[in-house]
């Protein structure tokens, strides 16, 4: 049996204070461990439509990002992908819009993963022109990070610490 491929996918606008904070949680995936070969991370910003490509070539899709969906800020979520679509019905965030626009595209033209999760925390300041992320949103970026690493696990990836072979 192939194993499948894995993109983890950290999306937003690192100049946008907590709309950056996936982004973020790829940069610490990547700073603090090695992943299995059928593991890509990637920064995915605000590609929107160009992400198509890697999407598309992904069985399974592991998003973070901002989400906004209305509870306290510093709420980290579990979303199937297609909940995206209802978070950004209102288009809180161009980027989002974009990667639920790039989403559809790929399932209209029958290449989308098979599994698209999104890991998500709620943003407490998303005004412009601020790298630094919010104290309660840079506090549950360890937990988005362990929440992708257990997405990771289930779709059949494996990962260890910096330094250390990857089984």
């Amino acid at each position: 049996m192939e194993e499948k491929k894995i993109l983890v996918l950290g999306v937003g606008n690192i100049l946008l204070r907590d709309e950056g904070v996936g982004v973020r949680v790829v940069e610490k995936l990547q700073a603090e461990y090695d992943f299995s070969p059928n593991v890509e991370l990637m920064d995915g910003g605000t590609l929107g439509l160009r992400l198509m490509e890697p999407i598309s070539e992904a069985d399974v899709l592991i998003v973070a990002d901002a989400v906004k969906n209305g509870e306290p800020p510093g709420t980290v979520y579990r979303l199937p992908a297609e909940m995206l679509a209802k978070r950004v019905a209102f288009k809180n965030s161009l980027h989002q819009l974009n990667l639920v626009e790039t989403l559809m595209l790929t399932e209209i033209l029958g290449n989308s993963p098979g599994v698209a999760v999104v890991i998500g925390v709620e943003p407490a300041d998303i005004s412009p022109w601020g790298v630094e992320l919010t104290d309660i949103v840079q506090e549950r970026v360890s937990e988005m990070c362990a929440r992708v690493l257990e997405e990771v696990e289930k779709a059949g990836g494996s990962y260890v610490p910096k330094g250390r072979p990857v089984v």
